[in-house]
Formats: C-alpha cells, sequence, structure tokens
C-alpha cells in the first residue's frame, strides 16, 4: 500500500501518478510495467517514487483500492429493476452493470483486466487474498440458490463458484478488449448486439447449473 507520504501529496499529483499508472498497466501489464516510465509520464522525480510506493506491484495495489473504490460508488444507487430476480437473473444484472462500469472507466478496466486476466495473475499467490473475497461472495450466492431451488442441490458449490467465476473473468476480458477497439465503448456495450453476446455466454453458463425438473427427480 502507498506509504503516508504519497497520501500527503495533493489531490491533482497523486491524481496524475495514478492516471500514468492505469496508461502503463492497460498497455504493458504488470509483468512488463516500468517505474521509469510511470515516474516520467507522472512527472516526479524517480527517487519521489520510492518515497511513495515499495514497487510496481505496491503501485498496481493501490490502484485496485481505486478501482474498489469508484465501484462502490458506481454502483451505490444502482438497484436490480425486479425485487423479485432469481439468483441467474440477479448475476445476469450484475454483470451488466459490471459492463457498464468498465465502458465509463475504460483504461481503468483495461489495466486491471490485463494484469488480473489476461497475464493470469488473478489466480497466482499475488492476489490470494482478493480472488478468496471474490469465490467466498460467489459461493454464497449459490448456496443461497439452492436454498431457492434454483440450482441443482448436486452441483459441487466449489465447482459451481469456478464456472461462474471463469464466465463473468471472460466476459469482463472479452468486453475490455473488444471495446477498447470501438470510438464510443459506453454506446457499443449498450447496443442490442453486444448485450445479446453477454445473454448468450451468461445462458451457457446458467443452464449447465440451473435446476431442472428431470434432473431434480433423478437425484432425488
Amino acid at each position: 500500500m502507498p506509504k503516508q507520504t504519497f497520501h500527503n501529496l495533493p489531490t491533482e499529483k497523486r491524481e496524475k501518478i495514478v492516471n500514468a499508472a492505469i496508461e502503463e498497466f492497460a498497455e504493458n501489464g504488470l509483468e512488463n510495467a516500468s517505474t521509469n516510465r510511470i515516474v516520467a509520464n507522472s512527472g516526479i522525480a524517480k527517487g519521489s517514487f520510492y518515497q511513495y510506493f515499495a514497487d510496481k506491484l505496491d503501485v498496481f495495489n493501490h490502484l485496485m483500492d481505486v478501482v474498489t473504490n469508484e465501484k462502490t460508488e458506481f454502483f451505490k444507487d444502482k438497484r436490480p429493476p425486479n425485487r423479485n430476480m432469481d439468483t441467474f437473473e440477479y448475476f445476469r444484472w450484475m454483470i451488466k452493470v459490471g459492463m457498464e462500469f468498465n465502458s465509463a472507466y475504460p483504461r481503468m478496466a483495461q489495466a486491471a483486466s490485463r494484469v488480473l486476466f489476461v497475464e493470469g495473475l488473478y489466480y497466482g499467490k499475488k492476489f490470494v487474498e482478493y480472488h478468496e473475497r471474490a469465490k467466498e461472495a460467489l459461493a454464497i450466492m449459490i448456496k443461497q440458490a439452492m436454498k431457492n431451488r434454483e440450482v441443482d442441490p448436486s452441483v459441487d458449490v466449489e465447482l459451481a463458484v469456478m464456472i461462474m467465476e471463469t464466465w463473468s473473468n471472460a466476459i469482463t476480458t472479452y468486453i475490455v478488449t473488444e471495446g477498447m477497439k470501438q470510438k464510443d465503448i459506453m454506446k457499443w456495450v449498450r447496443s442490442a448486439k453486444t448485450q445479446e453476446k453477454i445473454d448468450k455466454m451468461l445462458y451457457v453458463m446458467e443452464y449447465g447449473l440451473r435446476k431442472t425438473e428431470s434432473k431434480f427427480e433423478k437425484h432425488f
């Protein structure tokens, strides 16, 4: 995490450093990111960088905190259109609102997606805590869906978490990668064609987990 000297900087200077880091991670990922380029593009001395951060991983971890804070603010006023949504409808709604966030902050989303999913670091030791929190939230959702008789109770929860997580990350990577090619990413995300693509991806996941009467009766 950033040192107190970073937090003591004026807001404008902090934002300039964060924006330089976003561009660096979006273009080069974490492994190939250069602290020299971050320093040059943020207009600070190289010695100052190490007064603010331990290394480039420290910068990326701070960026993830920034993403979390922005998401919290973004989701604050978002409400599901229907209180009677089942688990899969709610998951679909969350995915689509998440896509809205990514299209509102495309470079930030691209930086996070490139490091976590394209480089595969989300599944490594560096982000174990972050990964475990995400899996725990999905496990709670799946167990509740089983209680609601929406998910086949014979489904292995751990396997279901892996499937939902993989689908979610795949959709995020698709939206960020393809969206960055568009002139207007927000318009592209909201288009009927893109929304249909997301629905089809989620359909494949959902009907591998959803309880059907025939499957339910077979096991019980």
